[in-house]
């Protein structure tokens, strides 16, 4: 069963893509929740030099390509485990990061120096609090790392 099996099975709603998305934030949730962008393939992808994430605060969003290489975790389809207070604003950010708006979602950048990024998906839980989901996306992230030997998912930059 692959990851996206996985989540279903878990209860995790959504699956689009980030293009869709991009263009239709409505199906999203205003509450708390936790959310992870997905790839459907496990296969090393395409990276580029130079993304589509915005810079913030005059800040430079993209890395080496050898960093986002080193980043890469084999075998698995999630990209990054993220945070909200409310999934719809959070994820509204993560969008217009990834078109080069300047807005605050420094976390998750690698995302965006990705060739297929426009095909990544997108799924999320609801939470019943903040608090909540601050806690779950932590285990979520501990969990990845114990079945990936310490690696955390590619995009996710600290734990």
């Amino acid at each position: 069963m692959n990851d996206i099996e996985k989540l279903k099975k878990q209860g995790c709603s959504g699956f689009v893509t980030v293009e869709k998305l991009t263009n239709d934030l409505d199906i999203v949730p205003r509450s708390s929740g936790v959310y992870y962008i997905l790839r459907t393939s496990t296969s090393v992808p395409s990276f580029l030099k130079v993304g589509s994430g915005g810079r913030y605060k005059d800040k430079n969003p993209n890395v080496e390509i050898a960093k986002l290489e080193n980043n890469w975790v084999e075998g698995t389809q999630i990209l990054y485990i993220g945070k909200a207070t409310s999934l719809y604003k959070r994820l509204k950010q993560y969008m217009e990061f990834g078109q080069g708006e300047p807005v605050g979602h420094w976390g998750g950048r690698f995302i965006w120096q990705l060739e297929d990024a426009k095909d990544l998906i997108a799924c999320w839980n609801t939470c019943p609090t903040a608090e909540v989901a601050g806690t779950t996306e932590s285990s979520l992230i501990m969990k990845f790392k114990k079945e990936h030997n310490g690696m955390r998912p590619f995009a996710n930059l600290r734990d």
